[in-house]
């Protein structure tokens, strides 16, 4: 089971064997524990939850301490599994990134940077009105949203892209190459962007 959660860090350049130079992102993830083993017949489906993350004791309940298997830990995930498949682990076990190797791919989900409230070029990528022509101040309006008798009937149709909240939202990063596994340290050397700022929970799965 690759499967370890851990808190975005700094960017920084890689370079391989190949001597090719490689942006990548660190990942400190301190060892997780296995907390429960989730079954089709108990629980209708099959997964591996772990706690990640130590913190104080006055932060948790006891009910949460006693489920971590006597440690006061702050982030809890799943990692479902086939139907058929049987888990690797047992509850009270240890994961630590040494599950994973340089070259595998992974992917990595996390909440993105929050932006605010942004215009429709910025969110959605819209080039704006024309800047010739007598038009003064539209170079970054929507334009229409309503529509004839044809496409909506002369209404706003439900969906359409306007301005808005944007980030903030959990982001999967597919493909990722595992550079360097650092169990000492606790350290994954991710190519490629993660999504969210420096501190962000991130979990990484194989």
């Amino acid at each position: 089971m690759k499967f370890i959660l851990g808190t975005k860090g700094a960017m920084l350049t890689v370079f391989t064997d190949d001597g090719r130079a490689h942006a990548a992102t660190v990942v400190h993830a301190s060892a997780a524990t296995v907390t429960q083993i989730k079954t089709k017949e108990k629980d209708g489906y099959t997964s591996v939850q772990i706690g990640a993350i130590e913190t104080k004791e006055s932060r948790v309940n006891k009910a949460q301490v006693g489920h971590a298997q006597g440690k006061a830990l702050k982030h809890f995930r799943e990692y479902r599994l086939e139907e058929e498949a049987k888990p690797d682990v047992e509850a009270g076990a240890s994961i630590d990134v040494s599950v994973f190797t340089p070259g595998d791919l992974v992917a990595v989900s996390a909440i993105s940077k929050g932006k605010g409230f942004q215009g429709v070029v910025k969110r959605h990528g819209f080039h704006g009105g024309s800047r010739t022509h007598g038009q003064k101040h539209s170079e970054r309006e929507p334009g229409a949203i309503g529509g004839g008798g044809g496409r909506a009937g002369g209404r706003v149709a439900k969906g359409i892209r306007m301005a808005g909240r944007m980030g903030g939202e959990r982001v999967t990063v597919k493909n990722l190459v595992v550079l360097q596994a650092i169990p000492e340290t606790g350290e994954l050397v991710l190519a490629g962007a993660v999504p969210g700022r420096r501190g962000t929970l991130v979990e990484v799965r194989g």
